[in-house]
């Protein structure tokens, strides 16, 4: 199997090919299409994508690669059924704050992404929206934390609130590879 891709390779490919998004923000933003109703099959991700990071510009081979990678691994760990969505965050021996300010990332990444394909939000239930609301308050943070064991806790059960959050949203939302075979366009 392919190996996982992390945060900072991730962040480092991007910015040496100018992107000027980190990891967490581009893979929150492929978790938001996924996880607000885009289906698995669509291609068109990869333009959004250059809309809202690349200025609209085509991204090259490389960065193109990358992406692709990261979409796939991600599909295959929302397809998962052990909640496998893994967040991509800096290891938990970067600093506490650099981990902050990527979940912030992240979520900010995973509100544009989810707006992008759902905008109708009287559909969702209660638990889909509690999350979206939630997901802009820790949007919102800007405090900065100590590096202490509370913290830590408290940083934790955040990001674990975020990818159970996600799950959520694409478990109701989101679109399975069988709905995608399903969906034919039928000639009239």
């Amino acid at each position: 199997m392919e190996k996982q891709l992390d945060y900072d390779s991730v962040s480092n490919k991007l910015s040496q090919h100018g992107i000027v998004v980190d990891g967490a923000e581009v893979h929150g933003i492929l978790c938001g299409m996924l996880c607000g109703g885009m289906s698995l099959t669509d291609q068109k991700w990869l333009s959004a994508l250059s809309d809202t990071v690349n200025q609209g510009e085509n991204f090259n081979d490389a960065t193109t690669y990358l992406l692709n990678t990261l979409f796939n691994q991600t599909c295959q760990q929302l397809l998962e059924p052990e909640f496998a969505l893994q967040l991509m965050l800096p290891d938990d021996q970067a600093p506490i704050n650099d981990r902050g300010e990527a979940l912030i990332n992240w979520v900010h990444g995973f509100m544009l992404g989810f707006g992008l394909h759902q905008q109708d939000l009287m559909q969702c239930s209660a638990d889909v929206k509690e999350a979206l609301e939630d997901f802009a308050d820790i949007a919102r943070m800007e405090e900065p934390m100590d590096a202490d064991e509370e913290s830590e806790r408290a940083l934790f059960e955040v990001m674990e609130y975020v990818k159970i959050s996600a799950i959520l949203c694409f478990s109701e939302l989101g679109q399975s590879l069988l709905d995608d075979q399903q969906d034919k366009p039928s000639v009239h």
